[in-house]
């Protein structure tokens, strides 16, 4: 067997965090640069036509390599949330991402060309607009539009606080390295204890702080229930709000970074609109395979191949790492327990381990990943750009080939990266930038190509938070102001609408993350899963079926939605039976006979369409003659 570098082993168990030099930081301005330049060339590609079709849908003019590499938006979770649970439970999560290799062979070929063609023969520029002439019914577009602002809202405010978080990581001797979910806003340093010095608190109500020094808190609330245990009812009253003052954290660097990124991707995508945000997510896509290539190759010259870092990161987690349902340290075998009240959960902790993935949720997830990257509101827009039936054709293998070449690199980077660091408590979602400047440190310019292999999930979160801004727009222009409130209303006043309505957008997902929303990945996944519950039966419907009827499709949406929702509040609420199932974090669903809810979505949503459809009266004839007939040439 290799033996690991010893000076790698020492990087990684070192107890201070690596900074990312100013790598990272060039790496970033260049790509910042890069994506207003790209939003200048795509604002005059969008001038060519009429500015709703043009800013909105791109003239209809994606090709093969551009529906390919931006259908299935990457974001941050890519690179920060997804090799967090590779490093964390080992070689099972490959089975818990194989269905999004066949995303694109199952869901462009069953939705992309019949959709495509519906959204041209409607003339319909947005998802809801499909809805809406499809089955001549305004108010199924108002619906339509009402979920998609919902859930694309909890989308945007989790990816601008990743973006703020990537420019504070680029920042050099920041000391972040990911996305990390656990920075709370009260939290007692050294430094807060001097301050409260200076603010003339006893030295002895500050002696019985010092055991909270680096230990964050969620709310004020749960600073003072600590307090109240460590000092009396008069210390209490004397200095709690000087301490609940100098507890508070202002982060200076994260503020910074919400604001250039928000002032970045608004910029870019007001001057490109569609375009821009295809073109930005082009560009970062290229950037991340490269990225990822190079690393691959790195890590597995480090570990000393594949098999040897397999064995070693299996000496230093357990038999769950390389076999199913996966390994989970906080739940494999019994803990020293401090007294008699914990001892027996311990030792039901030991008898009924923690599974990240059993079979039933294997199976789920290969429905989820197909689905839920195709159905969401965002991925159909893409379909309904593209130029023909044979760019549809040819994008389903590049995109195969693609995520392919993403995916199975990043967990065997991640297998590498945990028999390098065996040890990340608390910090796994930092491997990927870990392995970056470990891998490269040595090399010439190591600094400059760990920032190149960072930029990826930076770009991958300003094209993702862009690609949003265009939905989220395109829905409060299109299909509530000019539909409802101004139906005569000018282009020149449109433009205006949409300028105005991104910059809203962006302007409230910055206020909203002053005070960042915690369970960035739950949001996402959230998000993903009920947008296609919602939306992917009734889309099918409306692509397939003759006798589809409004009433069908309104039952499905709301069918689907309400499922997910619900399974999520029982989770979320915790009225259900403990389930060791799954991510371990709050924000989490009831997993309805250990299935993930969005499979209970979409079973409802199938009855409640197809039972609707049967129970009201047939469509229109002419209306389904005109979306499913070949038209007569003259």
């Amino acid at each position: 067997m290799i033996n690991l570098p010893s000076a790698l082993l020492a990087a990684g168990e070192a107890a201070t965090m690596p900074s990312v030099g100013y790598g990272a930081l060039i790496a970033l301005v260049v790509f910042i640069f890069a994506s207003l330049w790209i939003g200048a060339l795509a604002n005059r590609k969008t001038r060519e036509g009429s500015f709703m079709t043009g800013f909105f849908l791109g003239n209809r003019g994606l090709g093969a390599w551009a529906l390919a590499l931006t259908a299935t938006v990457q974001s941050g979770g890519t690179f920060m949330g997804f090799p967090s649970l590779v490093y964390t439970h080992g070689w099972i999560v490959a089975l818990w991402i194989g269905g999004y290799i066949v995303v694109p062979i199952t869901g462009f070929g069953i939705l992309g060309k019949r959709l495509a063609q519906l959204s041209r023969r409607t003339e319909a520029i947005t998802v809801p607009d499909l809805f809406r002439t499809r089955f001549g019914s305004p108010a199924l577009g108002l619906v339509a539009s009402l979920f998609i602002l919902l859930y694309l809202s909890f989308m945007m405010f989790a990816q601008f606080k990743a973006g703020a978080i990537v420019m504070k990581t680029a920042w050099p001797g920041s000391g972040v390295l990911s996305v990390n979910e656990d920075q709370k806003p009260f939290a007692l340093s050294g430094n807060s204890l001097s301050a409260l010095k200076e603010d003339r608190v006893p030295d002895a109500v500050i002696e019985k702080l010092a055991p909270l020094v680096g230990h964050g808190f969620s709310t004020e609330r749960d600073l003072n229930t600590q307090l109240k245990t460590l000092l009396t009812a008069d210390e209490l009253v004397e200095s709690k709000d000087r301490i609940v003052k100098r507890s508070k954290q202002l982060d200076r660097l994260y503020l910074y970074g919400l604001a250039i990124f928000s002032l970045t991707v608004v910029a870019y995508t007001l001057m490109g609109g569609f375009l821009a945000a295809v073109w930005t997510d082009m560009f970062q896509s290229v950037l991340m395979f490269f990225g990822v290539m190079v690393l691959l190759f790195a890590s597995l010259y480090q570990a000393g191949g594949l098999d040897n870092a397999t064995r070693t990161a299996l000496k230093n987690t357990g038999p769950g790492y390389v076999y199913g349902p996966g390994y989970d340290d906080r739940f494999e075998g019994p803990k020293a327990a401090p007294n008699a009240k914990t001892a027996p959960r311990m030792a039901y902790d030991a008898e009924v381990p923690r599974q990240f993935l059993p079979l039933s949720l294997a199976l789920s997830f290969f429905c989820v990943w197909v689905w839920s990257g195709v159905g969401s509101p965002a991925s159909l827009v893409r379909l309904m750009a593209s130029q023909n039936t044979h760019v549809i054709r040819r994008s389903i293998y590049l995109l195969s080939v693609y995520n392919l070449g993403i995916y199975l690199p990043l967990i065997v980077i991640c297998i590498c990266g945990r028999a390098l660091i065996p040890e990340l408590p608390g910090q796994t979602d930092e491997i990927v930038p870990r392995m970056a400047l470990l891998a490269t440190k040595d090399w010439p310019g190591g600094s400059l190509i760990a920032g190149m292999i960072l930029a990826a999930p930076f770009g991958a979160v300003m094209s993702t938070v862009s690609s949003y801004l265009v939905v989220l727009s395109s829905g409060l222009v299109r299909d509530i102001y000019q539909r409802f409130i101004r139906p005569q209303a000018a282009p020149g006043e449109l433009r205006k609408a949409a300028y105005i309505s991104m910059i809203f957008v962006g302007a409230v997902a910055v206020v909203v993350n002053i005070s960042p929303v915690a369970y960035l990945q739950a949001f996402i996944v959230f998000s993903a899963t009920g947008s296609a519950a919602t939306f992917l039966i009734p889309a099918i419907m409306a692509c397939y079926w003759r006798r589809a009827t409004v009433a069908g499709a309104l039952a499905g949406m709301i069918g689907g939605a309400s499922t997910v929702l619900s399974l999520y509040l029982l989770g979320i609420l915790e009225k259900t039976p403990e389930q060791r199932i799954g991510q371990l974090t709050s924000f989490r669903p009831y997993y309805l006979c250990e299935v993930d809810p969005f499979v209970w979505g979409v079973l409802v949503s199938s009855l409640c369409s197809i039972g609707m459809s049967l129970l009201t009266s047939p469509p229109d004839e002419a209306l389904v003659s005109k979306m499913f007939d070949k038209e007569a040439t003259s």
